[in-house]
């Protein structure tokens, strides 16, 4: 069979198979529009243009072949590993027709493709995700307490404290008569019993108590249950009673 009636023979099976895919340009060219096989959720749409210009020597040398992108976006270094993969395919089928099987393998290759920038969008997501729970974590984790540290933020959380107070003091005085206010002033001087503790909780050193107060050890005036015993075995009684 010569070139025109291999051709003229596979085109007849290629239209029937692509009716709406398949454009012929001239005797020995054709464009065939090729998309992947599945497309997962989430990703746009991808359509290349499979060009093929038959030789003279078709079957047994490869046609030439080229890509262009119609839908989608794809690299060039995508494009050069597709046509490197049907290249190789068509290698395998000299011979014989073989521009269904280089439709057929570049579905394929578009499919790995697709799936292959899939799982780099999840990936990519995932990792989006997981650097921003670690971000978070470190927010919400604060920073390591030290003795300094936690001494600092006591001193400053007293003065707020402290401010506070005074601000709502100067607040409830502004609604009190003169006297009124004196009284309020004297009772806010007192110290409370446990203020005195909190200021020195060895009572018997502190400051405030007065001058020449002596300590008493109670401890000297305790007795036993023994001792309270021998006593009362030495007591006599006499004849008067």
């Amino acid at each position: 069979m010569t070139v025109s009636e291999v051709l003229l023979e596979e085109f007849e099976v290629l239209e029937s198979i692509y009716p709406t895919e398949l454009t012929k340009s001239s005797e020995k060219d054709i464009q065939i529009d090729v998309e992947p096989e599945d497309l997962p959720d989430g990703l746009p749409p991808l359509r290349l243009s499979l060009n093929v210009h038959y030789t003279d020597d078709y079957p047994d040398v490869l046609p030439e072949l080229s890509l262009d992108p119609l839908e989608g976006d794809v690299e060039q270094s995508e494009i050069d590993n597709l046509l490197e993969g049907l290249t190789k395919a068509g290698e395998e089928n000299l011979g014989m027709a073989m521009t269904f099987t280089l439709v057929s393998h570049l579905r394929e290759q578009l499919s790995a493709l697709v799936q292959s920038r899939d799982a780099r969008r999840k990936f990519e997501e995932s990792e989006k995700e997981r650097l921003a729970l670690e971000e978070e974590e470190m927010r919400t984790r604060g920073t390591l307490v030290t003795e300094e540290s936690f001494k600092a933020w006591k001193a400053k959380f007293d003065r707020e404290l402290a401010g506070k107070k005074a601000k709502e003091d100067e607040e409830r005085l502004k609604g009190l008569t003169a006297k009124e206010r004196e009284e309020y002033k004297r009772i806010l001087s007192r110290l409370s019993g446990r203020q005195l503790f909190e200021r020195n909780r060895n009572l018997e050193e502190d400051n405030l108590m007065e001058e020449g107060t002596v300590s008493v050890d109670i401890s000297q005036y305790e007795r036993t249950r023994e001792e309270e015993e021998e006593e009362e075995e030495h007591v006599t009684f006499s004849d008067s009673d």
